[in-house]
């Protein structure tokens, strides 16, 4: 089954048209059909259900359809890493992080990449963390430096970085929220807790603050990016939950600090990601080969 065969059937099941997939690959609708029968003939199955001119796929022709789809993609990227091995990479590199992880991760790696690579463009959008895994499904970036969640989809590749801690943390300044935390017996249930919208900082606070029993959280907001929790910590409006690389990065760290209490929260696993089918295409694949050497 050649890859010629394999493009003609391709365009034929997508144009279902005989003439028009001829006139495209430059041959005879009868030198088509003859490609088709042979397909048909390797493969023991009818492709397609033909009249002089059109035709219709048979769920066996579905089935090759999507299979040399697949083929065609992998060979178009055989050729581009081949011939863009003789020569510099360019072209762009989409990056999304949030704030922190801008300055704190992405520098060296960018540095690792350049090196190599000074031709390609990089174009960064920061955002909330959580945000990491869509903006990679949704192909509004080629990657992500992200927080490995505890059941990452296999339409994934990670690329690990570094473990990060997550502490709790609480307002230096003498406030309601440090009344409350210096009593004898901490009623959990008063003090007022600022978590992320969503993501796995969330996930493991609500899944420690559960094992603890300590009744129904007393949820003061959620705000999007750890940078906002440790700002509005800092100026008393609650305990919240950030990675320590986010609060030793703040401006107002200064103004938190860790709670002394045994909270056993998983660091968070941080790393590059993007999705499992692109790791392969050059720029990609060129990225991650520079940052692991």
């Amino acid at each position: 089954m050649d890859s010629k065969s394999l493009a003609m059937f391709h365009h034929l099941a997508t144009a279902l048209h005989f003439g028009r997939t001829a006139e495209v690959f430059h041959v005879s609708p009868s030198t088509l059909s003859r490609t088709i029968s042979r397909l048909e003939e390797e493969l023991g199955c009818t492709l397609l259900v033909r009249d002089n001119r059109t035709a219709t796929l048979t769920d066996e022709g579905s089935k090759l359809k999507a299979y040399a789809e697949q083929q065609l993609d992998q060979l178009q990227l055989l050729k581009l890493s081949l011939s863009q091995s003789q020569a510099q990479l360019t072209g762009k590199l989409h990056i999304y992080c949030s704030v922190t992880a801008a300055y704190s991760h992405l520098p060296m790696l960018i540095d690792k990449f350049r090196q190599r690579h000074p031709l390609v463009e990089i174009m960064l959008t920061t955002g909330d963390a959580a945000d990491a895994l869509p903006q990679i499904q949704q192909q509004q970036a080629d990657l992500a430096i992200a927080a490995k969640p505890d059941n990452l989809s296999s339409s994934y590749f990670f690329n690990h970085l570094a473990d990060i801690p997550l502490h709790l943390i609480a307002p230096t300044i003498a406030c309601n929220v440090q009344q409350k935390l210096q009593q004898a017996m901490v009623d959990w249930s008063q003090v007022p807790i600022i978590l992320p919208e969503h993501g796995s900082a969330r996930t493991r606070f609500e899944k420690w603050y559960r094992t603890m029993q300590f009744g129904k959280p007393k949820l003061y907001a959620t705000v999007s990016g750890h940078e906002a929790i440790v700002s509005m910590v800092a100026v008393g409006c609650g305990v919240g939950i950030a990675p320590q690389v986010v609060i030793e990065n703040s401006p107002v760290k200064d103004r938190v600090y860790a709670l002394d209490i045994e909270h056993n929260i998983d660091p968070f696993e941080l790393g590059v990601c993007c999705l499992n089918i692109r790791k392969e295409q050059p720029l990609l694949k060129a990225f991650f080969d520079a940052i692991n050497a």
